[in-house]
């Protein structure tokens, strides 16, 4: 099977899986869902869904956010890894965008990724997900499985971005970066052997041409 006929297969067989793909994050506007992805770093989505109810009842604008000290926003989100780090940059993120933007999140990757706590990976997911741009975030979902379909050698996550929007096509990458995420959480968990991953199956039945 070629690389090719393996992403039409794995873009098919998702697509049958999950013809609806919620935003696993929960978030009411661009800013909450900026907020819940800046969190969700070395942190499982549920644990972030369980906690961002209570800080965005407090601080749910950067106008909120802004005002309260470092050490209630960590008081907040304590049962989330890096808190420390991540109450820091939630605070200046929100001082940032009130000085910068007018409290307004941008829509440019380089003004995402210039406030704190946003990488690449975050800028992409808020692009897609918040205002509808071509985006094709990578987390280690997405990693692990592209290179274990060998549809991306897995060197990095940016090689991983660049193979991915090379291989499908642009109007499919919002979409199918979550099927692919819902399907490594369902079908193939990283601490997990792999016996429920059909996919994987169906690629390698025959040897590549």
């Amino acid at each position: 099977m070629t690389k090719k006929q393996r992403a039409a297969l794995v873009q098919s067989e998702l697509e049958k899986l999950y013809p609806e793909v919620p935003i696993p994050l929960d978030h009411t506007d661009p800013y909450t869902l900026m907020v819940a992805v800046a969190l969700s770093a070395q942190t499982t989505d549920k644990k972030v869904n369980q906690v961002t109810p209570e800080l965005f009842a407090v601080a749910g604008t950067p106008q909120r956010m802004a005002k309260l000290e470092e050490y209630q926003i960590k008081e907040l989100i304590k049962e989330i890894g890096l808190s420390n780090t991540k109450a820091k940059n939630l605070k200046r993120m929100a001082e940032l965008l009130l000085e910068r933007h007018n409290g307004v999140v941008p829509q440019t990757y380089e003004e995402l990724e210039a406030l704190p706590g946003v990488g690449h990976k975050t800028a992409s997911v808020v692009m897609s997900q918040a205002f509808g741009f071509p985006a094709f975030p990578v987390d280690t979902h997405i990693q692990r499985l592209m290179t274990q379909w060998k549809l991306t050698s897995g060197k990095n996550v940016v090689e991983t971005e660049k193979d991915a929007k090379s291989i499908w096509k642009e109007e499919v990458w919002n979409k199918l970066h979550l099927q692919i995420i819902f399907y490594g959480r369902e079908y193939s968990p990283a601490r997990g052997k792999g016996e429920k991953d059909f996919i994987t199956k169906m690629l390698f039945e025959e040897k590549d041409k």
